[in-house]
């Protein structure tokens, strides 16, 4: 019995560092691949003391979404202007329909108040909270599955903070 169980102890470890470097390559071919979108941010509290300097983001595109009118998962699909900032078009629970020009932006909803992307924290090193102070829009690369990733912030003439 105890030579099964060192098989089964390893075999639980090779399963769990496979899937491991599986999500980090999604990862990384997401951050490569992936279709630059901008989200207009809306404010909120850019601090905790527990957690150091971060920005705790929230979407425009998730206002007026109340999480009694929509699935408990589902799909934003927005549209891009040509700056490459995203619209809300509808609010859908499967992939399909699509249409030309659209895309998908998964989301999850754990309460009333709170429709998740997936991407609603962005750290900074200590002290150079006053350089994201100004920052209005998220930047997300996004797959045709609606997986996101969130990549940095972007001020209001559509640059990157860095």
């Amino acid at each position: 019995m105890k030579k099964y169980k060192w098989i089964i102890i390893l075999l639980n470890l090779i399963l769990l560092l496979v899937y491991f470097n599986y999500s980090v390559s999604k990862k990384e071919e997401l951050l490569k691949d992936g279709q630059l979108v901008l989200l207009q941010l809306a404010p909120v509290d850019p601090r905790s003391l527990m957690q150091g300097d971060y920005m705790s983001l929230r979407y425009s595109l998730s206002d007026n979404t109340y999480s009694d009118d929509i699935p408990k998962r589902g799909y934003f699909v927005v549209r891009l202007n040509p700056q490459g900032v995203a619209g809300k078009v509808r609010i859908q629970q499967e992939p399909a329909p699509l249409n030309k020009g659209e895309y998908l932006i998964k989301y999850t909803s754990t309460n009333h108040w709170n429709v998740n992307i997936g991407a609603e924290s962005f750290f900074f090193q200590e002290g150079h909270a006053r350089k994201y102070e100004n920052a209005k829009y998220g930047g997300l690369r996004i797959d045709k599955d609606g997986n996101s990733l969130l990549v940095g912030l972007y001020d209001e003439h559509l640059k990157n903070i860095k």
